[in-house]
């Protein structure tokens, strides 16, 4: 198989693909190494696909319907499991988190988290790779970007943030 078919086989397989897909398992069912499909999947989204890498693999095409809301929020590293299961009990996908770094600008990690299972794996993922939320390099202060099913969704989310001390006070 040359690159240019690897490729499509890719596309084909995130775009039947129910659950994020990893670049691990690409590799293992196309016989390459990771750093190849991390390479093809590059070419792919440059080329204009809509391949998004979240913590559990690759994903095609965009958010399933809903509000799409932003939330300021700061905490310590041991409240970042608590913010996120608030979130995700409330109905709410957390699609992204957000800095503003003061040399690179806004940087975006991508999450999507949608149940307390997308929540501890991510959490145990950091823990295992011994990596630091982004919200590390700005002394715990950040945004998410929710997918909620309707305002009711979003408002029980920022009071039970607010609730438990994690949305950013106004200082008006």
């Amino acid at each position: 198989m040359n690159a240019a078919e690897r490729r499509n086989t890719i596309r084909n397989i995130l775009a039947c693909s129910d659950t994020p897909v990893s670049a691990a398992s690409l590799a293992a069912r196309l016989g390459v190494s990771r750093q190849v499909i991390v390479g093809d999947v590059a070419l792919l989204r440059a080329s204009g696909e809509n391949i998004s890498a979240t913590p559990r693999g690759y994903v095609v095409g965009g958010h399933s319907i809903g509000l799409k809301r932003t939330v300021a929020c700061v905490h310590t590293l041991e409240g970042m499991e608590d913010e996120l299961l608030i979130m995700v009990d409330n109905g709410c996908t957390v699609l992204d988190v957000i800095i503003e770094h003061p040399v690179y600008g806004q940087l975006t990690g991508e999450l999507c988290l949608s149940s307390r299972y997308d929540v501890r794996q991510f959490a145990d993922r950091l823990i295992n790779e011994g990596a630091s939320p982004l919200s590390a390099l700005t002394g715990g202060i950040h945004l998410h970007t929710l997918l909620c099913p309707d305002n009711a969704a979003f408002e029980r989310t920022r009071s039970a943030l607010s609730a438990a001390g994690f949305l950013l006070p106004d200082n008006d």
